[in-house]
């Protein structure tokens, strides 16, 4: 089915099928000037009082030298760090990160790091993969891009397998495990949840296959995101799963502006209009919307003010809030 220019009759169906409300998530500072200690905190403290289902952040290892990525990638903190120093401030908020690249780490590191990030947040860790596109950050950190498709799921069964049995042993084409014992294991029962990134078909498919849901790029287009929803959940149907218990997360990318006129993007535009879009996206099968301000360049960059950009925060999140 595609979305672009979709009626309102299309709408009012796709409202019936798929329910009309989504969970609400905001993203953490981590791009740019103003993602320091005090308002990393602060927005994670707000939110939660607030209501927000999830906090989120995104990994970055690199930036090109000449800006062709964008400001928003010149100055990014690590996820799995942030999410761990906010986690001591909050109680109830669930942490999420979409997404880390699995090339660019092993899945017995990965499986450390989120178990102990789990056990030290009491459960609260969803878990978004994806496979990168930099070849500057696949150079850096090793690896080529052959055969990542078949690398990812065998990083996902062993990611797995780490996380849940007593003793582990693997030898597969990309990781090798001696028997050994991974411990201690997450406090999430059979494990966190894995939610896959990826727009090509394959990898939607692969989400569908293989994990607990799927999470859009900042780039993806809104108004057809539909589109990619309903080959995750043919992909689970396929293959035997439920596709009513996948999680769909859409990476708000929100911009809030003033006078942008009726042919604004979706998430685009002022803080009722942007409201408003959550049913649209839930209307086209999204579960889940997390309010991601990293990618407004006037406040996800180095030169953006820190104070400005806290400020338009809490209007964001008061605004926003479920």
């Amino acid at each position: 089915m595609a979305w672009r220019g979709c009626r309102t009759g299309a709408l009012r169906a796709a409202n019936t099928r798929y329910g009309s409300t989504v969970k609400i998530g905001f993203a953490l500072p981590v791009s740019g000037s103003w993602a320091t200690p005090d308002t990393m905190v602060h927005v994670a403290s707000r939110a939660e009082d607030l209501g927000y289902d999830s906090l989120w952040t995104f990994q970055r290892l690199l930036s090109d030298v000449e800006g062709r990525w964008g400001e928003t990638y010149s100055s990014v903190q690590d996820p799995l760090v942030t999410l761990a120093y906010v986690a001591a401030v909050t109680r109830r908020i669930r942490l999420g990160v979409a997404v880390i690249n699995v090339p660019f780490v092993t899945p017995t590191l990965l499986a450390k790091q989120t178990s102990t990030l789990d056990i030290l947040s009491g459960g609260r860790l969803d878990l978004g993969l994806g496979l990168g596109w930099a070849d500057e950050e696949y150079a850096a950190s090793g690896v080529t891009k052959m055969r990542v498709g078949r690398r990812a799921e065998e990083f996902i069964s062993t990611l797995r397998t780490l996380w849940t049995d007593d003793v582990v042993e693997h030898d597969g084409e990309f990781y090798h495990i001696p028997r050994t014992r991974a411990a201690p294991k997450p406090v999430q029962k059979p494990h966190p949840p894995i939610i896959l990134g990826g727009t090509a078909p394959v990898a939607l498919r692969r989400a569908g296959r293989m994990t607990d849901g799927w999470v859009s790029s900042s780039r993806a287009d809104l108004n057809a995101i539909g589109d990619s929803v309903e080959v995750v959940r043919q992909a689970a149907a396929a293959a035997g799963r439920d596709p009513a218990g996948l999680r769909f997360v859409c990476r708000g990318s929100v911009k809030v502006r003033d006078g942008v006129g009726s042919s604004r993007p979706l998430l685009t535009g002022t803080l009722s209009q942007i409201r408003a879009d959550f049913g649209t996206l839930a209307a086209q099968g999204i579960t889940e919307v997390f309010v991601d301000l990293n990618f407004d360049p006037e406040i996800g960059s180095p030169d953006a003010d820190p104070a400005e950009s806290r400020r338009r925060a809490d209007a964001a999140l008061d605004a926003l809030a479920p």
